[in-house]
């Protein structure tokens, strides 16, 4: 099987859209011989932070020792990007293995599985391959029903921020889409909440009660000394002090007060993970397009931020790094984001928009975002063809000192990397 047919075999289920249920997929791996049942897992799930969480968590792993597994989506720029080995990307070739063997498993199927289900198999026939001792697994949607949930009992579920989502599958309320996303949790395994809402608690408490789980709520007071830089971050959490987290983001403290729990929770089952493993982790952990860095003069940031919750975080962060500064906004966006609340939550730290259309055919024309904008706003505004084109027509038009920051859709994260690694000044 080539690449393109891969691609063709994993894609091409798209027409059959989301369809939740366990039924396909038990049924796929069971005819690929269950090779999920011979590798242990931590199993990740929420509506903000999980990738960011499972990063952080493959990181340490591997540092302790570990050959680790990581299943995250979306992808930036390849198909490949959403498993990885060792912080590795699957080769092509592995890639073409592993779709090879799943298409033979559906043919025979009655009934076929979607791409989200294709792409878990192949994900989980690759790592059982590969040897992998533990695998950090990012759920794609929900829980309970989510393709991935096909795994045996985890080491440890892992709950990060839940809010309002996909609320036609996932339920309408914050306690249904709580329930759903409960549906990781198993018997035998420990269970790490981000604490939130005393509802999502509940919820969450209940699920572990009836399945005999531990559960572990982590503890907002007992993180202390946050020094935010762009560097890193410092802080103390609970017992340890001075620790470093080499990834930005003021949102990132409640991620990583998940990710010490959840190492706790995994030695406390015998895993031997030494504390200057965690440390290691911690500073090595790589999230891209999350508020990354990718130059310093001018000083630019990338953030997939494509929600009004995500841009409120963005805010928080341009505020608490870089205050008092104003910022050239390359913004990309999808027509049916609510992009509306996103500009006025984003406007009062502009000093200019250049507007942009992400390469989607879902993307709003960017002179059509310009024009939302001008009729807003007092403020300049131009358009661009794409994120490239504006990148270059930003670099060209700032100082540098002045600082740029292109966000509105994870769609443009892809491109807008590899312009900076194209120019030979890779993200520091």
């Amino acid at each position: 099987m080539t690449l393109s047919e891969a691609m063709e075999f994993i894609q091409s289920a798209g027409w059959l859209g989301c369809r939740p249920g366990l039924e396909r997929i038990t049924d796929l791996m069971e005819r690929l011989g269950d090779p999920q049942k011979e590798l242990r897992y931590v199993h990740i799930t929420g509506t903000n932070g999980k990738g960011s969480t499972a990063a952080m968590l493959s990181a340490v792993l591997q540092q302790a020792g570990y050959r680790v597994g990581l299943f995250i989506s979306p992808h930036l720029r390849l198909y490949n990007e959403r498993i990885q080995i060792d912080g590795r990307m699957i080769s092509d070739q592995d890639l073409c293995a592993a779709a090879e063997a799943v298409k033979a498993a559906s043919d025979r199927m009655a009934r076929s599985p979607t791409e989200f289900e294709r792409f878990t198999a192949i994900a989980l026939l690759h790592f059982q391959r590969k040897n992998c001792y533990i695998v950090v697994l990012e759920v794609v949607l929900g829980g309970s029903l989510d393709s991935t949930n096909v795994i045996p009992s985890p080491e440890a579920a892992v709950i990060t921020q839940i809010g309002l989502e996909h609320t036609e599958y996932l339920g309408n309320t914050l306690e249904e889409i709580a329930a759903t996303k409960a549906g990781i949790i198993k018997p035998g395994c420990d269970t790490v909440l981000c604490a939130q809402s005393r509802a999502v608690e509940a919820v969450v408490a209940a699920r572990c009660t009836a399945c005999g789980s531990p559960l572990h709520l982590t503890a907002p007071d007992r993180l202390r000394h946050c020094v935010y830089t762009l560097q890193g971050q410092q802080f103390d959490y609970r017992q340890r002090e001075n620790l470093h987290l080499g990834l930005l983001g003021t949102y990132q403290s409640s991620n990583v007060a998940v990710v010490l729990d959840t190492v706790d929770a995994l030695r406390g089952q015998g895993w031997d993970i030494p504390e200057p493993a965690i440390r290691r982790g911690l500073s090595a952990a790589v999230w891209p397009g999350r508020f990354e860095k990718m130059q310093d003069a001018p000083l630019v940031f990338l953030d997939g931020a494509h929600n009004p919750n995500g841009v409120e975080a963005l805010v928080r962060c341009l505020y608490t790094y870089l205050p008092g500064r104003k910022v050239t906004f390359i913004m990309g966006v999808m027509a049916d984001k609510d992009y509306g609340t996103m500009l006025e939550r984003i406007a009062p730290l502009a000093q200019r928009f250049i507007t942009v259309t992400p390469d989607c055919s879902r993307a709003l024309p960017a002179e059509q975002l310009r024009a939302e904008i001008l009729a807003r706003f007092s403020l300049p505004v131009r358009s661009a063809a794409n994120v490239e084109s504006g990148i270059s027509l930003a670099l060209k038009t700032c100082r540098e000192t002045d600082v740029i920051c292109i966000f509105g859709s994870l769609y443009q994260a892809g491109p807008a990397r590899e312009f900076f690694q194209g120019r030979g000044k890779p993200p520091v």
